[in-house]
């Protein structure tokens, strides 16, 4: 059996743990072997040639800094690549497919940027050892793949890769002048007015680019990638910070890079309904978060996102998660014997040149209320009228009802410590919040050092720890991967049922809101413009409304129930579209 030992050296803490517990607990050690030892760098080490799988290090280490993972017989290859001695492995590649868009779906820190990143050539595998793989090496490791085909065009230079990263945020620190300037830089297909107007970017084209939002950023930098002429493109976490209308014009864009039957797509995605629209072949990635990742064979979109959901892989006969997450089929929710919790008349609000307007609504309790619209169309808004962050210009909202509010931008400048955060969590809720939110790892993190998912999940159990009535949440989903987002779902939903309040939930995830809402606002009018809000609505009624305004259809798949887009102009669709119920007829 292979064994590996993974230390994640920003938890390990000889001198808080007492100068090495795991040493002097270690059976080995105790012999007089040494098989956990003390590291150049000062921190723990393990010969996994010496472990005997005992997990005596892994239990009583108090920082959780030890992963002693026992693979099972079916491991019998090398990693392609691992970072060093006890870090993170990953075993295999997700493989192009010329004429194809493959997705990559896993939770977060499983090896996925990782495995993009080597075949975009940004980084080098090392097959597990200390030095970088060379050609040669890569193809007898992929031997009778169509990964070993891929390679070899790598190696006689027949492959030229478009790569869109994952964090878009980095763009105004290495690029400088108008958005028209970048294009115009990068633009060797001749296709820039096409694009630009394919991904609605027209109104920001003579913008600095140090003064776009982060939807701009995300749109400009598939632009930049979609422009660059290649055969193979990557594209990491394309939808993150767009709204549910620009999510289908990205998908479609990529969707239309593969019509040619020769250039090739990878897309690392965490919604589901985007990954399911734009892909033909789905590869899933599971292991141990941040300790090792393993891909598997490609399936059938439609095949491996219910797997996922299912956590299971019948053909390998590997089952990577304890239990199948399924999406109940609601009934509608009849309203009238609950109390109103807070309700508004219509109400004026003025911001620059935008302008909010709502109809009149109340929200009851025991209540999740979806908000869906576009980006800039006033969501954010009218959460912060909610709040008592803004006054409304004219018309009145209750005050009295308690509210906890999470915003949209996160402040990542504290250095105080997690825990200092998280005080009332910690004592009260650590089962409902802490635990389902993996927050104990950060504990003892400052803020201004965790990542944006981690400290997506601390804003969050904050939010809901507060004493209130009313939570607002301003898209909880951004950051989190999908088994992240449905656990946030069933969290919300606790504390609706058992504590009796209500939380509002602004986001652009289709298939979070489904999940989690029983009504929907819904926003319509005009981006930058003009703004108004109706509802709350019973879902069928919002959803209906929304995919009215983006010409399109949800089913529910067969098996898992979850929601997909119905292809434009199919049986289904035109059925739907016919009887007037886009929403899961």
């Amino acid at each position: 059996m292979k064994r590996l030992a993974v230390i994640k050296k920003d938890k390990c803490n000889p001198e808080g743990c007492g100068h090495f517990l795991c040493m002097r607990y270690c059976p080995i050690n105790r012999k007089g072997d040494e098989c956990i030892f003390k590291a150049d760098d000062h921190k723990a080490g393990i010969l996994e040639e010496l472990c005997i799988g005992c997990m005596i290090c892994v239990n009583k280490c108090p920082f959780g800094a030890i992963d002693v993972i026992n693979l099972p017989a079916e491991f019998d290859t090398e990693p392609i690549h691992r970072y060093g001695e006890n870090k993170f492995v990953l075993f295999s590649l997700p493989t192009p497919v010329p004429g194809k868009v493959v997705g990559i779906i896993g939770k977060n820190g499983i090896g996925k940027s990782t495995a993009i990143n080597i075949l975009a050539g940004v980084e080098k595998p090392n097959l597990g050892k200390d030095k970088e793989a060379g050609f040669d090496d890569l193809l007898n490791y992929f031997k009778g793949t169509q990964a070993q085909r891929f390679f070899e065009k790598v190696r006689d230079g027949k492959i030229k890769v478009a790569y869109k990263p994952q964090h878009v945020d980095m763009i105004p620190k290495t690029a400088k002048g108008s958005v028209r300037l970048l294009l115009e830089k990068v633009n060797e297909t001749g296709k820039l007015q096409e694009i630009v107007e394919a991904l609605s970017l027209n109104k920001v084209l003579e913008t600095n680019i140090n003064n776009v939002s982060g939807g701009e950023l995300q749109r400009i930098a598939i632009a930049a990638t979609v422009l660059k002429k290649a055969n193979l493109y990557i594209f990491d976490e394309p939808t993150s910070y767009l709204d549910i209308k620009q999510r289908l014009k990205v998908a479609q864009l990529i969707r239309s890079l593969v019509e040619d039957g020769e250039t090739s797509v990878l897309v690392i995605e965490h919604d589901l309904i985007s990954l399911d629209y734009m892909t033909d072949l789905v590869h899933i990635m599971y292991g141990k978060s941040g300790s090792f990742g393993v891909v598997s064979l490609p399936k059938s979109t439609k095949e491996g996102i219910n797997a996922y959901l299912a956590g299971y892989l019948k053909d390998q006969n590997i089952r990577f998660r304890d239990s199948k997450i399924v999406f109940d089929i609601k009934a509608a929710l009849d309203t009238k014997t609950r109390m109103v919790l807070t309700s508004w008349p219509e109400l004026d609000k003025k911001m620059g040149k935008f302008s909010l307007k709502t109809e009149a609504g109340e929200l009851h309790k025991q209540l999740v209320v979806g908000v869906l619209g576009e980006n800039g169309i006033g969501k954010t808004s009218f959460v912060k009228l909610l709040a008592g962050v803004e006054k409304p210009d004219h018309g009145n909202i209750d005050t009295e009802v308690a509210v906890s509010y999470k915003p949209q931008y996160l402040d990542n400048d504290s250095d105080e410590l997690v825990q200092s955060i998280l005080g009332d969590a910690i004592e009260k809720y650590k089962t409902e919040l802490i635990d389902p939110l993996e927050i104990e790892p950060l504990l003892l993190k400052q803020i201004n050092q965790l990542s944006g998912g981690e400290l997506q999940r601390v804003a969050i159990a904050a939010a809901m720890s507060r004493k209130a009535h009313l939570i607002l949440l301003d898209e909880p989903s951004a950051y989190l991967d999908v088994e992240q987002r449905l656990a946030v779902s069933k969290m919300i939903r606790y504390f609706v049922e058992a504590k009796g309040i209500s939380v509002l939930v602004v986001d652009h995830d289709l298939l979070f809101l489904d999940y989690a809402s029983d009504k929907l606002l819904v926003f319509d009018g005009e981006p930058a413009v003009a703004g108004k809000v109706a509802g709350p609505f019973a879902m069928e009624r919002g959803m209906n409304d929304l995919l009215t305004n983006l010409g399109i259809s949800l089913r529910r798949d067969e098996l898992s129930h979850r929601p997909r887009i119905n292809k434009i102009g199919s049986y289904k669709d035109r059925e739907q579209k016919k009887t007037g119920k886009l929403y899961y007829a």
